[in-house]
């Protein structure tokens, strides 16, 4: 059985991707700071606390495993404009001392969660893998750097790896174990879903002049879970020889904010209070990936629908496993 050390695994997607190797026949163990991770997302699998800064700390683990995965990253993109120098020391500084243990640990494989942030603002809908990388934003600019230390790594000391630009993250695991718990929270449906339940006062809806048939903007929203497969099969790709390669993750398919509020009004069969506010500075119009690559390459394709994604989010979010996670995040 091999062994993928999961860096970030106590996190949102970190957490969805150990669940994944599990169910296709790997072994997970997760690192994590618990910085914005949860224990409790690891309940089940060796969890090591440590910073991926620490090499002491990560080389006798990185010793015992077959492959990496790394979500140890910060994304909130207002947060890098606000305070830049936390995005490049945790996503390029610390990010290279876990790249460099991989690389004394003999660990040839890397699986790295990069994201559509990378583009910027491209002229072009949908996006390929082809498109100029121009990021906007300390984020985008943070992930653009790992990559192209991954390229250098690659060429000079033999690591595979696969990039996976992901456009929009959501929904929860059909297990019921692990979903989102951001705080704050600003992600588009927990966030509609915390305006349902009073927790705010309304969602705010960034924008309704944008070029779009209803005036708000548009983005790819991916099921969670589709997004671990693809890691998973990320990794076998490696292990047959595949080459390097950046891909992206979505579904090709793009749904405005109104098409969501929309979507999880009929889900929960309650009315979202909107409050309708000026658009944020750099919000793209439109973000939709082509993720032909993808679906070539690794044999795969995203096949949750919106309304899966919403259903199984509202699930996640009246469960008392999310309650007392949210309780725990709040205290911190």
């Amino acid at each position: 059985m091999s062994s993928v050390l999961v860096v970030g695994g106590a996190g949102y997607i970190g957490s969805h991707a150990a669940h994944a190797l599990r169910r296709r026949g790997y072994e997970p163990i997760i690192y994590d700071n618990l910085s914005t991770g949860h224990a409790a997302l690891a309940d089940g699998f060796e969890l090591i606390t440590g910073d991926m800064s620490d090499s002491a700390r990560l080389l006798p683990v990185l010793r015992r495993v077959d492959a990496v995965m790394h979500f140890a990253a910060l994304a909130y993109v207002g947060e890098s404009v606000a305070d830049p120098r936390k995005y490049f020391q945790n996503n390029v500084q610390s990010a290279l001392v876990l790249l460099n243990a991989v690389v004394d640990a003999r660990v040839r494989r890397f699986v790295f969660s990069s994201t559509c942030a990378v583009y910027g603002m491209p002229e072009k809908i949908p996006i390929t893998e082809d498109t100029p990388r121009q990021p906007v934003n300390p984020y985008g600019a943070t992930k653009l750097a790992f990559e192209n230390a991954l390229e250098a790594y690659s060429r000079a000391y033999g690591l595979q790896y696969v990039s996976f630009r992901y456009f929009n993250a959501a929904g929860a695991d059909q297990n019921g174990l692990v979903g989102e718990v951001h705080a704050p929270e600003t992600h588009l449906i927990p966030s509609a879903f915390e305006a349902v339940k009073g927790e705010r006062p309304a969602l705010e809806v960034f924008g309704t002049d944008y070029p779009t048939p209803d005036g708000t903007c548009i983005r790819d929203y991916i099921h969670v879970d589709d997004l671990a497969e693809a890691h998973v099969l990320g990794i076998e790709h490696l292990e047959q020889g595949g080459e390097s390669v950046k891909l992206n993750l979505g579904t090709g398919h793009g749904h405005s904010v109104k098409e969501v509020v929309s979507t999880i009004e009929s889900v929960t069969g309650k009315r979202v209070p909107q409050k309708m506010v000026a658009r944020r500075p750099g919000d793209p119009v439109e973000l939709v990936a082509d993720p032909s690559r993808a679906e070539k390459m690794l044999q795969w394709k995203a096949k949750r629908s919106l309304r899966q994604i919403v259903s199984s989010a509202w699930t996640w979010e009246q469960s008392s496993r999310r309650a007392s996670l949210a309780a725990a995040a709040a205290d911190r």
